[in-house]
């Protein structure tokens, strides 16, 4: 994947079910873009599997900079957590949470045998999801003052870029979505117009 792009879930995945010695693990594949939203998710699974006996899941967020968790939730270190976050990873996905719910059948599977139930469950759940693929973006916040604004346009046009968001009320204002890599580029083509410049707010972000 390069640097401009990344790979998440479009929607959630709906709910698979794995069986082994009796046990059953439903597994679910969600689109996130903040640990809060993971909390609330987290909490409505508990609520729908109330009489389970482990809720184990992981996580990875960002994009630039990734961040991750992965929760055993009772079971022995490294043998729920670890396997999901593995199957997470080699998806290539981010802002992606998977939850692996178990309902024990009184049979133990040993440290082996979870490592393979929760990472046979999480790979169940993302293979029955959809994954596309984003545009990492930079937003250029531009000023400039209203009869320079058809010049603007133009090379705006001209170099294909994405207009986020536009306020003409006062002075002319401009928020362009840049692909990452092409940030430093396109700040220099929007303000080699004589008059535009980068709004101060975000100068320091860029």
């Amino acid at each position: 994947m390069d640097s401009d792009h990344y790979k998440t879930l479009a929607i959630p995945s709906g709910e698979s079910l794995y069986k082994i010695k009796n046990s059953k693990f439903f597994s679910y594949s969600y689109p996130v873009t903040s640990e809060t939203e993971i909390k609330e998710i987290l909490v409505q699974i508990k609520k729908e599997h109330y009489q389970a006996r482990h809720w184990c899941y992981a996580w990875r967020l960002g994009t630039s900079t990734i961040r991750y968790r992965a929760n055993d939730d009772g079971e022995p270190s490294n043998t729920a957590g670890q396997p999901i976050l593995g199957q997470i990873q080699s998806y290539e996905l981010t802002n992606t949470l998977v939850v692996v719910v178990r309902y024990f059948g009184g049979v133990k599977l040993g440290v082996g045998g979870l490592i393979s139930a929760y990472r046979t469950a999480a790979q169940e759940s993302l293979s029955n999801a959809t994954i596309v693929t984003k545009l990492i973006t930079k937003t250029i916040h531009i000023e400039f003052e209203y009869p320079l604004i058809n010049e603007v346009m133009r090379k705006i046009k001209q170099h294909k870029l994405i207009i986020g968001k536009k306020d003409f009320n006062n002075n002319c204002q401009i928020w362009i979505e840049s692909p990452k890599s092409d940030t430093k580029k396109n700040i220099l083509l929007l303000t080699s117009i004589y008059g535009v410049s980068i709004h101060k707010k975000n100068e320091d972000s860029i």
